[in-house]
């Protein structure tokens, strides 16, 4: 019989591990995860940690953290969530997603050991747990020195929060989710500062008052300190630049000129603002004094990446692909997309998960889309077009709101929308409404051979 070959046998391991219950179904304990790590050797505790939570713009600072921190010459491992193409994007070292061997090699280490937990246990790991677990072994097996690590949902319960982080960063916090966290902004908030540790440093992106205040309160009860966007640190500067936007920077103890940020949108700034303060409380921690080099930041932070983030993934016409999920996500969209281009005609193609305020998220593009083509995207759990075209003809208008029943269909019929007036070279395209939306859409109009053949990896994320 012959052997199944590498790429055969990671898409077995990856399927088996999204066998299990998915992210979205969410079991609020840190048991199973602690078992697991235990019968491991508590891997988590090899490395120094900067975790990560908030609502939205996670992803983005743990890429520029990520960034910064290996400009220092220090070996970082990054766990983010959820992916756009692979799964094994979730699981980086040096920079670089794990390889499909290193994957398969990683399940199989602790493969005994998830029996075991899940034999202890009336519930077994989840699809994340198990993530989770094996993103931990594997930079405890790298090594890595310091470890970026995104919560998954909330904080408190979230499976990441087994570790004790040096630096807490809590990027800006809105309603999202409310199946599984409370419904209100204070309520998600203190939830969120369940991943501040007593000692560690919190760093603060600007937030609503309500919630400033009780992420102080947290802080203070257990004794952290709190470093604020706003007053501590913050954005000084801000120019719309080609492909970007230049911008500078007041940290914590020194300021960073003249940086060139290869994103779009104000919310971007602030992400960078976020980052460069957590490592410079980081390294404060380490001894090294807040103050980074300025060049080193400039260089870290122009190399920065965001994909499925307003990600330019097409020109003639332009198109844009992004993952805002919710109403606050989407206003910081709608809003980067008409400071940073200039459209004479703008389609959105939009996808919402079912259980998404959809209402809420389609609101904030009514300004800036000319159209809209709503759709599906690869989740079970996405909103059927038929009933999101229903909530979008109350906002948009019934002549402003088309209908397909899949992607690929819906950006082919945007794509002549958009240049239906014909001023060609003006007209653009946005696809937006979920990190999988976003995520298929990269797929469909970059996709390589191996995102072809891993592409039933997708359609678990939020």
């Amino acid at each position: 019989m012959t052997e199944p070959s590498a790429q055969e046998r990671y898409a077995e391991v990856a399927a088996e591990i999204m066998s299990r219950a998915p992210e979205s179904e969410i079991d609020p304990t840190l048991e199973r995860v602690r078992t697991l790590l235990d019968l491991l050797g508590e891997p988590q505790r090899s490395f120094r940690v900067i975790h990560v939570t908030g609502t939205n713009g996670k992803t983005s600072t743990a890429r520029m953290i990520d960034a910064l921190v290996r400009a220092r010459g220090l070996r970082v491992g990054r766990y983010t969530s959820p992916h756009l193409r692979t799964i094994r994007e979730r699981i980086v070292v040096d920079g670089e997603p794990i390889s499909e061997e290193a994957f398969v090699e990683a399940y199989e280490e602790i493969r005994p050991f998830v029996d075991m937990a899940d034999s202890m246990s009336e519930t077994r790991l989840s699809f994340f747990e198990i993530l989770t677990v094996m993103s931990y072994a594997v930079f405890a097996d790298a090594p890595v020195e310091v470890a970026v690590v995104e919560v998954g949902m909330g904080g408190r319960w979230d499976a990441t929060n087994v570790v004790d982080a040096d630096v807490a960063v809590l990027t800006p916090i809105a309603v999202d989710h409310t199946e599984y966290l409370p419904d209100t902004p204070e309520g998600i908030a203190e939830e969120k500062a369940g991943i501040i540790k007593p000692d560690s440093i919190a760093v603060v992106a600007q937030q609503s008052l309500p919630i400033a205040e009780v992420l102080m309160e947290q802080a203070a009860e257990i004794g952290a300190t709190v470093t604020r966007e706003g007053l501590e640190f913050g954005v000084a500067s801000r120019e719309v630049a080609v492909g970007g936007q230049q911008v500078a920077l007041r940290g914590i103890t020194a300021s960073y000129e003249q940086v060139f940020l290869p994103l779009f949108g104000e919310y971007q700034a602030s992400n960078a603002a976020v980052a460069v303060a957590a490592v410079e409380a980081f390294s404060a921690g380490s001894g090294d004094g807040p103050a980074l080099d300025p060049e080193v930041v400039g260089e870290a932070l122009t190399g920065t990446e965001a994909p499925g983030r307003l990600e330019v993934v097409r020109t003639s016409p332009t198109i844009l692909a992004d993952a805002a999920h919710n109403p606050a996500g989407m206003i910081a969209t709608a809003a980067a997309v008409e400071e940073a281009f200039s459209f004479s005609r703008l389609v959105g193609v939009v996808a919402i998960m079912a259980d998404k305020d959809a209402e809420g998220i389609l609101e904030p593009l009514e300004p800036v889309l000319d159209e809209i083509v709503v759709t599906r995207n690869s989740s079970p759990r996405s909103l059927d077009p038929e009933r999101l075209a229903l909530v979008a003809e109350e906002i948009f208008g019934e002549e402003r709101v088309h209908t397909a029943p899949r992607l690929d269909d819906a950006i082919d019929r945007a794509v002549g929308r958009a240049e239906d007036d014909g001023e060609f070279g003006g007209a653009g395209v946005l696809i937006t409404g979920s990190v999988v939306t976003s995520g298929d859409a990269v797929h469909l109009l970059r996709g390589s051979a191996e995102e072809r053949a891993s592409s039933n990896e997708r359609g678990s994320t939020p």
